[in-house]
């Protein structure tokens, strides 16, 4: 607007709005506007202008009373006749005009009240959604409104100003609402609703002040119930709000804001039946009104609990607890079918643990603890849906068989249902369990169990960028809540550590900034007598779990300090902090940090460092984790000595060493720091001294296993513990001087793997020129010492290669016939080592490793999973021969860790680097699972015989899992990889058994029927045509905008093109094929036109009126294909109305109708319980109920003794004749959580 105009304006102040406010109501606008050439757009503008200034939060008294007489003046020009062809109607400016009160009106005028309801309503505080900010930024938003809001000041006059201007404005929507219809607007009518509830019963704190205004805004109430904007009968009742109410969730909290309004000014007894109404309302068969039920539950939980006393009818008095809220409507939810109101009834079960109500929390608690759950779940859900006379009868005395069924610990399934829900398939709805499970751990309701709390942690390597974050935000909240439990320290760990190497860049900044908030920074200095606070005792106690129980985090702890070494956060000061911790109780925490920043620190307390070196030395308190990490600082620093100090720890490492009492892990680190010692400038200097002191090591070691081998009777006084440091130490040394390695050294160590050989007895200066290719021969040592002889041997291959040629085929063959596990889960790392360093020449024993995969032992197939997903990773190894195969059958392992394992190594480790590696072996695996070898291009790769009986999945026995992994390679497939595959299988099998190139026997029907089968699955159907248009948009309930209706636009053109292309392809390339191959069939009566039939009636589901133009070259086909497809139909509307039986024409959820049904069948006519029909319910309400424990509740110490059970049945009054259906027990106790 123009400056000049603006003033002027701002000089007259509302003068010039309350003149043009006459002018509308006295004179015929539309004519005096088109006479001045007036844009009625421009007009529209200006005044949307002015309510936009108003409403904004700086905005000061003229812009509030302006923007509010804007919007009466916009509201007064919409109900004038006309107004909807000149198109002044905007439906958001419409809703901006009607809520404007709540912005303009001080939330602080005289005193603090109760923030506006409204405001709860608008998208920025939704409660579905709630918005997270850090502490930090909450306060820096905070200080900047609290200096708004001492800026904004209004005095007694402002006030009143604006109070007439609200005035005007209620005056405005009167006006508009007598001739403007809402009627085909409902989410407009229940904004108007709530605004007029607003004003009545928030605006105005004393009413008596301004009577006129609550006046009209309960006239504008009547006025919304008239028949002009909609059914009166509707409109009247708080039902119709729900009903009304679409999948935004801005109206979604807006209604519920309403509805909640409207019930707190009912009667208690009246609160109560519309409470039984929402109950009904929760089950509707649309996902948006079980989704908005949610929402009012919520509003109605933060409205004080009534007593059961002020009902005085006992039939609703169950209804006014907030437990009946938790337990019967918002935690019935969890098992909704839609993964949108499960997430969100999740979401919202969380947030009843905050709510200052006591019953709320004793209510949730109670869904978790072995109380009277069992028995208050099933009664209340009797009483509120048949009343309390039908709950008397179903409870009576005849009911104490429900008693028993606390015996059997039914309550830890709610438990065991939520960690289902952190692991299920939609993202919401694993969200919103993550936040369920962290307020229950966080207010004791389940115990800080280790099961519960790795459930959490294993969230922060969820496939889904959000859940990792949102567990990464759980497990740091659970911590803070639980600070001293070292359990939930441990899975604080488990979860955030190794989130360092995350692939996305964001989880990796979340991770490392919450470890530099808990760990790094909580690093002060250490004073003797002085108490640590509670955020230090943390950082010390979750060091200390680095250093022993979680050992194996440590190198992705190492990639934190990697990473922020290059940010420069390791100062002087933190290197002075830590070395004063060097001699408290926490001390290996203080060396655990010391050994990563010391690499990246120019400047070092060296003289403590040395110190601290002399004390370790001479004491023997010290454990080994800790000695690991002062060798690893003195290996740091070793360059910065001088020779004279060097010397002194050489000396000192090597007597170490050579007393053999140090541990496996500080041999290693021992050595190594040996090696930094040692190292200079000058190569051969370095190895000189390498070849000196290791050179040592190593005859000392040879010494000892010579007395032990070559000795008669020198293995019967074995210590083992000893044996196994001399081989460990040979191994690590030899690494740093394959000089010193001699064939005698070899020749030892070969004989700790087999018997006594001559060959040393000899010492022959030559080793043979072959080793036989046979297994290691068992001799008198342990296990244990075998299997570190095997990494000691694998070490010493790794400096020759020519002992790499003779001990491949040695290792291989132990693999196929060892007997000791140990033994051959070190000779499969051995090998996939060797094969880093010699890919050419391990490469051919590939197919060794990879049979380890169906090894009998579950560890040695984890290990083999491990090593070979590593050496795919870096491309040592390729997809060649039967190893994909191989991986494929991992995924059906019997262990089902190892095959979520392999599951995560293909997906999101294999597959990124070759997206194209499931489409190209699809076909092969038909071929290769079913062992059928008469193509002549597939299943060609040369196998041993018993690999092939090892990895076989042939016959009917392991259909199963060779679909299961169709559907896994499928799942995963794009629609372009679909398309073609189909058009693969149509030229490589089908083309080949119509042409007859491959023969119709026995195993060729199998490989076609299994053809067809694949074919029909619903995965082989292409994405974008088999989702429904917008139903993702629909199930997720988000934010309608542009770019979603766009996106849906696209989708559905997409659609189409995509349909037509697919109908070409198989009219011109499949239909010939399947006419021959039907033909074919036929002559040969072969079982497999069955799966033929049934591939084609799946396939034309979507081209149902198209049959005889797809088959006009056979019409008997078609025939015979329109008849199945009809025959089909039948019967899925027979099951459909099946499924839909009940006893009244009801839109509650089919689950909520079993029920009902099952308990209408468990009364007779007297109301007497039958124990045999009370079962159904039982599985259906209780899925995981063993078969035993239905036993124990038939017998007949579950009835009362001397009571007949009756056989005669309320009546079922169906809305369908149907046929009898039984089903079997075991079918029911299949019933999944869903």
């Amino acid at each position: 607007m123009d400056d000049t105009i603006e003033d002027e304006l701002s000089v007259s102040g509302d003068k010039a709005f309350r003149t043009l406010y006459q002018c509308l109501l006295a004179h015929s606008i539309w004519a005096i506007l088109g006479e001045n050439e007036v844009p009625i757009k421009s007009l529209v503008a200006v005044l949307s202008f002015f309510v936009l200034a108003g409403k904004a939060k700086t905005a000061n008294v003229q812009q509030r009373v302006s923007g509010l007489h804007a919007a009466s003046l916009y509201l007064l020009l919409l109900g004038i006749p006309g107004s909807i062809a000149t198109k002044v109607f905007h439906e958001v400016l419409l809703d901006t005009c009607s809520d404007l009160t709540s912005h303009c009106w001080p939330e602080d005028a005289g005193k603090k009240r109760k923030k506006d309801i409204m405001k709860s309503c608008q998208a920025d505080v939704k409660r579905s959604k709630p918005q997270r900010r850090e502490p930090s930024e909450m306060e820096v938003d905070g200080a900047e409104e609290e200096e708004e809001e001492e800026e904004l000041n209004f005095s007694a006059k402002d006030l009143l100003n604006i109070r007439d201007a609200v005035v005007l404005l209620v005056q405005s929507l009167l006006r508009l609402l007598q001739t403007f219809p809402l009627k085909d607007r409902p989410q407009s009518t229940v904004c108007r609703v709530c605004w007029m509830l607003t004003v009545v019963l928030f605006l105005h704190r004393d009413i008596t002040e301004l009577r006129s205004v609550p006046e009209m805004a309960f006239y504008g109430l009547q006025l919304l119930c008239s028949p002009k904007h909609g059914d009166q009968k509707e409109v009247r009742s708080s039902n119709h709000y729900p009903n009304s109410m679409v999948e935004k969730s801005e109206f979604r909290s807006h209604g519920a804001q309403a509805v909640g309004m409207l019930t707190s000014q009912m009667e208690s007894t009246d609160y109560a039946r519309f409470i039984k109404w929402l109950f009904n309302f929760s089950r509707s068969s649309k996902m948006v009104c079980r989704l908005f039920s949610v929402d009012v539950v919520m509003v109605l939980l933060e409205q004080s609990e009534r007593s059961l006393e002020e009902c005085p009818d006992p039939e609703f008095s169950c209804f006014l607890p907030h437990k009946f809220l938790i337990q019967n409507l918002l935690f019935d939810r969890r098992m909704d079918d839609s993964p949108t109101v499960q997430g969100h009834a999740l979401a919202c079960l969380a947030q009843c643990l905050e709510l200052p109500s006591l019953n709320a929390t004793r209510a949730v608690h109670s869904l978790f603890s072995a109380s009277e759950k069992t028995h208050t779940l099933v009664e209340t859900h009797i009483q509120a849906t048949f009343g309390s006379e039908a709950r008397t009868r179903f409870f009576g005395r005849r009911y104490t068989f429900l008693e028993s069924m606390k015996t059997f610990e039914l309550l830890e399934n709610n438990l065991a249902l939520l960690l289902r829900r952190v692991k299920d398939s939609k993202i919401n709805v694993r969200k919103s369990a993550l936040q369920t499970l962290v307020g229950l751990l966080k207010h004791n309701v389940i115990p800080l169990s280790w099961e519960n709390l790795a459930t959490l942690s294993e969230r922060c390597r969820d496939p889904a960028v959000s859940v990792k974050k949102k567990a990464l935000q759980c497990v740091g909240e659970l911590l803070g809540a639980k600070p001293e439990c070292s359990v939930v320290q441990k899975a604080w760990l488990q979860g955030v550590v190794p989130a360092v190497v995350d692939p996305e860049n964001s989880v990796q900044d979340k991770a490392l900034e919450a470890l530099d908030q808990v760990l790094l920074s909580q690093v002060k200095p250490y004073y003797a007598g002085r108490h640590l606070d509670a955020s230090q005792r943390l950082t010390w106690d979750l060091l200390g779990l680095l250093c022993n129980e979680c050992l194996n985090l440590s190198r992705y702890f190492s990639r934190a300090f990697t990473i922020w070494s290059k940010q420069n956060k390791f100062t002087q000061t933190l290197i002075a902090n830590l070395m004063s911790h060097t001699e408290a109780d926490h001390a290996a925490g203080a060396w655990l940090l010391l050994s990563k920043v010391v690499p990246s620190s120019p400047r070092l307390p060296y003289g403590k460092i040395l110190d601290a070196w002399d004390s370790m030395f001479s004491s023997k308190d010290v454990t080994g984790t800790t000695c690991c990490h002062i060798l690893c600082v003195m290996g740091d620093i070793a360059v910065h000595l001088n020779e004279e100090t060097k010397d002194r720890i050489v000396a000192d490492l090597m007597s170490w060493l050579k007393t053999f009492t140090l541990s496996l892990e500080v041999i290693c680190a021992a050595v190594e720091t040996l090696y930094q010692l040692g190292r200079s400038e000058d190569i051969k200097q370095t190895q000189a001294f390498l070849n000196q002191r290791c050179g040592e090591l190593v005859s000392v070691c040879e010494a000892y296993l010579a007395g032990i081998i070559l000795r008669e009777k020198g293995a019967q006084n074995l210590n083992e513990e000893l044996m196994v440091k001399h081989l460990h130490t040979l191994g690590v040394a030899s690494l740093h001087c394959p000089a010193k390695v001699g064939k005698r050294t070899v020749l030892l160590v070969e004989s700790v793997l087999t018997t006594y050989s001559d060959k040393l007895a000899g010492c022959q200066e030559e080793l043979p020129a072959s080793l036989p290719l046979s297994q290691f021969k068992a001799n008198s040592l342990p296990t244990r010492v075998r299997a570190h002889g095997v990494i000691t041997l694998g070490k010493l291959c790794l400096q020759h290669e020519e002992l790499v040629q003779k001990y491949l085929p040695v290792f291989a063959r132990e693999l196929e016939l060892g007997t000791e596990v140990a033994v051959r889960n070190n000779v499969v790392v051995i090998m996939c080592d060797l094969c880093v360093r010699y890919t050419n020449m391990v490469e051919h024993y590939i197919p060794n490793i990879s049979a380890c995969l169906r090894d009998s032992e579950a560890v040695i197939r984890e290990q083999t999973l491990i090593m070979l997903t590593n050496l795919l990773q870096e491309e040592f190894v390729k997809w060649k021969g039967p190893l994909f195969f191989r991986f494929m059958v991992a995924l059906v392992d019997p262990v089902p860790a190892i095959a979520s394992l392999c599951e995560y190594c293909l997906l999101h480790l294999l597959l990124k680097k070759n997206p194209e590696m499931f489409s190209q072996h699809f076909i092969e695996c038909i071929f290769h699972f079913s062992s059928y070898n008469k193509h002549k291009s597939y299943n060609k790769f040369t196998e041993s015989e018993r690999e092939k009986v090892r990895f076989s999945l042939k016959g009917a026995q392991q259909r199963e899992k060779r679909f299961r992994i169709y559907r896994f390679l499928l799942e995963h497939f794009t629609d372009a990889q679909r398309f073609n595959i189909t058009v693969k299988i149509n030229q490589t099998i089908l083309a080949c058994f119509a042409d007859e190139e491959l023969p119709l026997d026995a195993d060729g029907a199998d490989i076609l029927s299994e053809t067809f089968k694949i074919l029909s699955l619903k995965e082989m159907k292409l994405q974008v045509i088999s989702t429904p248009a917008g139903g993702a948009a629909g199930e997720e309930a988000e934010e309608e905008n542009m770019a979603t209706m766009a996106k849906a636009v696209l989708l559905v053109a997409q659609k189409k093109v995509v349909s037509q292309v697919q109908k070409k392809a198989f009219i011109e390339n499949t239909v010939p094929l399947i006419i021959g191959l039907k033909s074919l069939l036929e002559q040969k009566r072969s079982p497999v036109l069955r799966d033929l039939m049934a591939y084609l009636q799946v396939t034309m589901q979507d081209y149902r009126d198209e049959v005889k133009e797809f088959f006009s070259g056979d019409e008997q086909l078609a025939a015979e294909l329109e008849f199945a497809l009809k025959t089909a139909e039948k019967e899925r509307e027979m099951a459909e109305q099946m499924d839909s039986c009940s006893l009244t024409a009801d839109t509650r959820t089919p689950t909520a109708q079993v029920r009902e049904h099952h308990i209408h069948r468990a009364l007779d006519a007297e109301g007497n319980f039958k124990i045999s029909l009370c079962i159904n319910y039982i599985v259906s309400e209780f899925p995981t109920v063993s078969e035993g424990v239905l036993v124990v509740l038939l017998s007949p110490q579950c009835s009362t003794q001397g009571s007949p059970v009756r056989c005669r049945t309320l009546p079922v009054v169906f809305a369908t004749p149907q046929p009898p259906r039984p089903k079997p027990l075991s079918t029911r106790l299949a019933y999944s959580d869903r």
